[in-house]
């Protein structure tokens, strides 16, 4: 921390960034907390509702997205910790759902290694039931590659990490996570479709054609609990932050190891620079940082800890446009405070930039599609689903960049990888998730 700066001082300059950047990026509404292993600022801005004009508290509960996964895995980890369940098992010893995949693991499961496809979306979870979900998922047939060896980002895995806590617990998820985890941090539980104790915010999205920010419905499905449900504010995710720094009884030592230790195999590539059970890992200088950052529908959120200084970050926003705040707000924290915070992976830069056509071909996420087409003079583009095309910056590691089209800024895209007997490229990891190739170009 700049040793020059008082907590009022620090306070001030906080509050006064964050103001500023909610305005410029047009967030309704942001929390941020930073715990400087001495003092703890908490700041916040704005509206938790533009529909209502409520404003946003300390207290108010924003919709976490996928930083609910941290939580779920610190769930898990506490059962394994009080001897209910053993990391290395089979999940399938839990889940008879999960009988057609047999050697994936819990640890598995909370690192992303475990080879499943992420799960289909929420509308289409909607319709069906937890375990028919994970049957349909957790095939041998879908499996990206073999347990253990690679990463692959998964609600799917969550679903099921979820659903073996219940039934090791007896108890609904939201009821456990809340019981065993967040009450005895001091955290009011709130979830998404469960009437909250505490005021929460809207998530918000921008019109560009009317200018307008508007509230958005969430759609998570109630069976996708585990990945996403969990509604907290800043100064929640500073309690969580500071129990992965070692700084809470809730957490045992041991726990707090494997949240935060990096698991072999887990090359998470656009994502992060590792994975534990249940956090990304970042590196920056000499300092290895964990967190995670969720999206729910028209929220940003971000967490980060540096386990050996105590130093924790936290941050809230109610719309989509909250990454970009969260990046510019990382840089400010570097110029207000001298904190390097990781806001996320950067662009490679490098010189070894390479044509690679015979990266072209369909690539398959369960019922996800990549296509990947050579334009003319040989540029790669990418299609998800047959949305955009978006072009591909390719290097000599296999390792790629996605680019804006609109502004030709580039941005963290994944690599792809080649079978090592015949040196055919087999899959491709895009964004953290990797999806198996079904045909050639």
């Amino acid at each position: 921390m700049n040793p020059t700066h008082t907590p009022f001082l620090l306070r001030r300059e906080l509050q006064h960034s964050l103001d500023t950047l909610a305005s410029t990026h047009k967030v309704p509404g942001a929390q941020l907390v930073v715990d400087t292993g001495s003092e703890i600022v908490a700041v916040h801005t704005g509206t938790a509702d533009v529909a209502t004009g409520t404003p946003l508290t300390a207290d108010t509960a924003v919709p976490l997205g996928s930083l609910t996964k941290p939580c779920t895995a610190a769930l898990v980890l506490l059962l394994a910790d009080d001897g209910d369940l053993d990391l290395d098992d089979p999940a399938a010893e839990y889940l008879p759902e999960l009988r057609d995949v047999p050697t994936v693991t819990i640890r598995q499961l909370l690192s992303h290694t475990g080879g499943l496809p992420t799960g289909p979306d929420s509308d289409t979870a909607r319709r069906t039931t937890a375990a028919h979900y994970l049957a349909s998922v957790c095939t041998a047939r879908d499996l990206l590659f073999a347990p253990g060896t690679d990463f692959s980002y998964s609600n799917a895995g969550y679903v099921a990490a979820g659903r073996i806590a219940e039934t090791v617990t007896g108890m609904p998820w939201h009821e456990a996570v809340g019981a065993l985890l967040l009450e005895p941090m001091g955290i009011m539980p709130a979830f998404l479709g469960v009437p909250a104790g505490r005021p929460v915010a809207a998530g918000h999205g921008f019109n560009v054609a009317t200018g307008q920010t508007r509230p958005v419905q969430q759609n998570l499905a109630p069976l996708e609990a585990p990945a996403g449900a969990l509604l907290a504010s800043a100064i929640d995710l500073g309690v969580l932050g500071r129990a992965v720094a070692g700084q809470s009884l809730c957490l045992p030592s041991a726990i707090v190891k494997h949240m935060s230790g990096a698991e072999p195999g887990a090359e998470a590539g656009a994502l992060a620079d590792g994975w534990g059970l249940g956090l990304a890992l970042f590196e920056q200088g000499d300092q290895i940082w964990c967190g995670h950052d969720g999206n729910a529908q028209g929220t940003s959120c971000h967490l980060r800890v540096e386990p050996d200084s105590g130093v924790v970050v936290a941050f809230t926003g109610n719309a989509g446009a909250g990454t970009a705040l969260w990046r510019d707000l990382a840089e400010d924290l570097e110029r207000i405070a001298g904190m390097a915070v990781p806001a996320g992976m950067e662009p490679v830069n490098a010189s070894d930039q390479v044509a690679l056509p015979d990266c072209a071909g369909t690539y398959a996420n369960g019922s996800t599609r990549y296509d990947i087409a050579l334009q003319p003079g040989g540029s790669p583009t990418l299609s998800i689903d047959g949305d955009l095309e978006l072009p591909l910056v390719c290097y000599a590691d296999l390792t790629c960049d996605l680019v804006d089209p609109a502004t030709g800024r580039r941005q963290p895209g994944g690599r792809f990888h080649r079978d090592p007997d015949s040196g055919v490229i087999d899959r491709v990891q895009i964004s953290g998730r990797t999806a198996r190739r079904t045909s050639s170009g």
